[in-house]
């Protein structure tokens, strides 16, 4: 047998394969189902006889991305080394050159290997999540993205491998989005219509982690600024409010009607990173806790049935071992380096107690979500505490404490039915699995709609994942090879027919 025609059977025998596996990774989302989770509409008592809304697309649908944690030269060697630095060895003799022989082979040479194949993972993983983003984006077509902290892969780094990083972020791994406006993020008491400005599905909003700005206990004003810079604000917020039919009336204690608001979406970017202490800088703590009760508890944010918040943060809220894979834990500095937060897991009680406070406060059930990251595996928990602990005192003014709130947190799943009982204020976190390829490459979708028939925001969530990153190697050294192949034997039947050519030319 010819070589090209052995190279043709070999080339349409991987052909095959190479173009199934090559459909399935980038039309990944189609094959696995994954969309947005429809919004469904709740038949009211008073419409028992009319036909059931059908599930339309929800006005508000984000894209959740978590913790890709771009690495770059801290997982290198110190480029500043000399290449083959046991060469640099003196010698003076037979044995002296074997050891430097062998410190070359054992060494070196090891270590440029080792290096060019980290530089090639790390190109590979850029284009791998930006495989992520590119896809979801295309087939689901979300509203907002939101990357949940730790954008990149240390607070360490220096300036200038945190702007090569940044452009990595923004040229490679989500090319085509775009950053928040500062006009958007420093304005204060900022509201949109939902769904009149097509650019926000273009826009990413990135949430600040402890690999971007540090933990508490080394966050500083210098890194907070870089990460604004390049990202956008760690603390701001947005409201979108819904176009169409009024909500549920306004009214005062005698049942007069104040005014009927439209449903909105209240949107809250949080830096939670530095919200707990001992800390590093008391100033910036006191901004963050400043926002906090300025959007979260203030009595101009008071929670009406149409308003909703969807708070997006880095670091989940506390919870008791066992529920989601990480448990709570604290680290700190030693003294001579300030003794200040140096790694958490989550956030502690009394800080979980206060945000939670201010999402479920008011008589009403407040219909709110909070999605995180900083727990690579992920996790879905429910919140709640019997409503009448969260009561005022009857008397205005009284000096009479409140009872303390004791918050319980499950798994969704086993806490759902509490989260409907109307005595229990219930409020559901979800921790965004990590879409690095060691976690599958995860993405979350959540949609949000406003349910008319019983006047209050509704939220789902579903989650889609492509794979270990080593799937999408493993297609494209497919393709490359099949590629090489097809080439190699187009260019073996070019000689060989020249090759019989020449020979008839000469024979005649």
């Amino acid at each position: 047998m010819r070589l090209s025609a052995f190279l043709f059977v070999l080339f349409r025998l991987l052909l095959i394969p190479a173009f199934i596996a090559s459909t399935y990774l980038y039309l990944y989302p189609a094959f696995s189902r994954c969309g947005f989770p429809k919004a469904t509409h709740t038949r009211s008592a008073t419409a028992q006889n009319d036909a059931p809304r059908p599930s339309t697309l929800a006005p508000f649908r984000l894209l959740a991305l978590g913790d890709p944690q771009l690495e770059g030269d801290t997982s290198l060697p110190d480029p500043n080394e000399p290449l083959l630095p046991s060469l640099q060895r003196p010698w003076n003799d037979a044995a002296g050159l074997l050891d430097i022989a062998q410190a070359l082979v054992k060494n070196d040479i090891w270590r440029i290997l080792y290096t060019a194949r980290k530089r090639l993972d790390l190109w590979g993983n850029d284009y791998y999540l930006a495989h992520i983003y590119r896809s979801l984006s295309w087939w689901t077509r979300p509203t907002h993205t939101v990357v949940l902290g730790d954008l990149l892969g240390s607070q360490w780094i220096g300036d200038e491998e945190f702007e090569i990083r940044r452009s990595r972020f923004w040229n490679i791994v989500f090319r085509g989005g775009e950053r928040v406006p500062e006009t958007l993020t420093k304005a204060e008491g900022r509201t949109e219509s939902l769904g009149a400005d097509e650019r926000w599905s273009r826009r990413v909003i990135a949430v600040a982690g402890n690999h971007d700005i540090g933990y508490a206990g080394d966050i500083s004003e210098p890194r907070i600024e870089r990460f604004e810079k390049a990202f956008g604000d760690v603390n701001w917020d947005i409201r979108f409010t819904l176009d169409g039919e009024v909500g549920t009336p306004i009214v005062d204690a005698q049942g007069v009607v104040l005014e009927s608001q439209r449903p909105s979406l209240h949107l809250v970017i949080l830096n939670s990173m530095n919200l707990d202490q001992p800390g590093y800088s008391a100033e910036l703590r006191e901004a963050s806790l400043a926002f906090l009760e300025e959007k979260i508890h203030s009595p101009a944010v008071e929670p009406s049935s149409t308003t909703a918040t969807v708070l997006l943060t880095h670091i989940p809220l506390h919870k008791e071992a066992g529920i989601c894979v990480d448990g709570p834990f604290f680290n700190y500095f030693d003294e001579r380096y300030g003794g200040g937060i140096q790694e958490q897991n989550h956030l502690s009680e009394h800080t979980s107690s206060l945000i939670l406070e201010g999402l479920l406060r008011g008589p009403q059930k407040r219909q709110s979500i909070i999605l995180n990251g900083h727990d690579h595996e992920g996790c879905d928990t429910y919140h709640w505490a019997e409503r009448q602990q969260m009561q005022e005192p009857d008397t205005p003014g009284s000096d009479e404490e409140l009872p303390q709130i004791h918050w319980e947190a499950s798994r969704f799943n086993s806490a759902i039915l509490k989260a409907e009982n109307a005595d229990v204020a219930a409020l559901r976190e979800i921790t965004v699995r990590s879409m690095m390829g060691s976690f599958g490459g995860n993405a979350g979708l959540l949609s949000a709609w406003f349910d008319y028939e019983i006047n209050e925001w509704r939220f789902e969530y579903n989650s889609c994942a492509l794979g270990v990153q080593h799937i999408w190697w493993a297609i494209h050294i497919l393709d490359l090879i099949v590629i090489i192949i097809g080439m190699l034997g187009a260019f073996t039947l070019y000689l060989e027919r020249r090759v019989v050519g020449g020979i008839k030319v000469k024979t005649a």
